[in-house]
């Protein structure tokens, strides 16, 4: 069960902690599509918040769409793009029994709302032709005042995925579209409600990636001794953001930290000469140990430096790889 940290006494609201954390634990996918969000009065018993408070951050998640309110039901995570769902790998359908059966109980759906055989096979050749044109140009999306994100999230899938990857900034996807007729678009569920408006007139699909939940790097975090200081770096300025608040919501005053993005050489030496413990990701890590290199001799104690995996889950690579038909 996740467990909500609010500091009562912090610059930063009580709604804004709570917020922050209820968005990183929908992009972490630790509350997955149609999960039930907790009560209002649970989280009010857990967080020491008025309900009215959080009756405020629901709306907040609802109105950027990440979560869809049920009468009588509750606050669930909205399901987005194309989650879930097993596709077909190969024509050679004898050779894939489970896949055989899918296709087998889709068209007799099929053939029951009043479909012949000539109009399904129609639909199903559409609908693979369709996702073949969208497969053959990939785009990742982010806003430009956290490009670092897109950078981070594009250098991943090209790693990845084996292809080609485009990093355009949320607010050029329109005009980048006009010249495709298919595509998918790649984001974060931070920005998957501007995507998805953004791309909703066009013939192009988006997909929502989940983010690595960062368990073990909170774990760390949570057992730093007090007055430690912690030193964050990312290619990302949102990351580093989202982070710091995180953070704060679990430690409070205890920790000192100092946050630098990879270029930021300033910064990143001072960070170096006073921080405990150093947390990067991946494209930055190698910056991180060149500039701890460097200032080595006038270090007392070297920081301990720990580097984040993919800031893109496996299970969303994976998805990616079978709506791509890369394997």
């Amino acid at each position: 069960m996740v467990q909500f940290h609010i500091q009562p006494d912090s610059e930063i609201p009580a709604s804004t902690q709570l917020f922050n954390q209820i968005r990183f634990a929908i992009a972490s996918r630790q509350f997955p599509p149609g999960h039930r969000l907790p009560s209002t009065r649970a989280l009010a018993m857990q967080t020491g918040l008025h309900r009215n408070t959080i009756s405020k951050v629901y709306r907040h998640l609802e109105e950027i769409g990440l979560v869809d309110s049920q009468a009588g039901s509750g606050i669930y995570v909205r399901a987005q793009g194309h989650e879930g769902g097993t596709k077909i790998k190969s024509p050679i359908l004898e050779q894939y029994p489970d896949a055989s059966k899918i296709v087998q109980e889709s068209l007799d759906q099929l053939l029951a709302q009043g479909c012949n055989l000539s109009q399904a096979r129609e639909l199903f050749l559409g609908e693979i032709d369709w996702r073949l044109r969208c497969s053959a140009r990939v785009l990742v999306t982010a806003p430009s005042f956290d490009i670092g994100v897109g950078e981070l999230m594009a250098q991943e899938l090209e790693q990845a995925l084996g292809i080609p990857v485009q990093l355009v900034p949320l607010e050029q996807l329109a005009k980048s579209l006009e010249q495709t007729h298919s595509g998918t678009v790649v984001t974060s569920r931070y920005f998957i409600g501007e995507a998805e408006a953004i791309v909703a007139p066009k013939a192009v699909r988006v997909i929502p990636i989940d983010i690595y939940d960062y368990s073990k790097e909170i774990q760390i975090v949570s057992t730093l001794p007090k007055d430690s200081c912690l030193g964050l770096v990312s290619l990302s300025s949102g990351i580093l953001r989202a982070s710091e608040v995180i953070i704060h919501s679990l430690r409070g005053e205890d920790l000192l930290v100092m946050t630098a993005q990879k270029g930021d050489n300033y910064k990143l030496n001072a960070l170096v000469r006073s921080a405990r413990v150093i947390i990067s990701d991946q494209a930055s890590f190698a910056t991180v140990k060149a500039v701890v290199a460097e200032a080595r001799d006038d270090l007392i104690r070297p920081p301990q430096l720990v580097c984040c995996e993919n800031y893109i889950g496996i299970n969303s690579i994976n998805l990616l790889k079978r709506e791509l038909g890369l394997g």
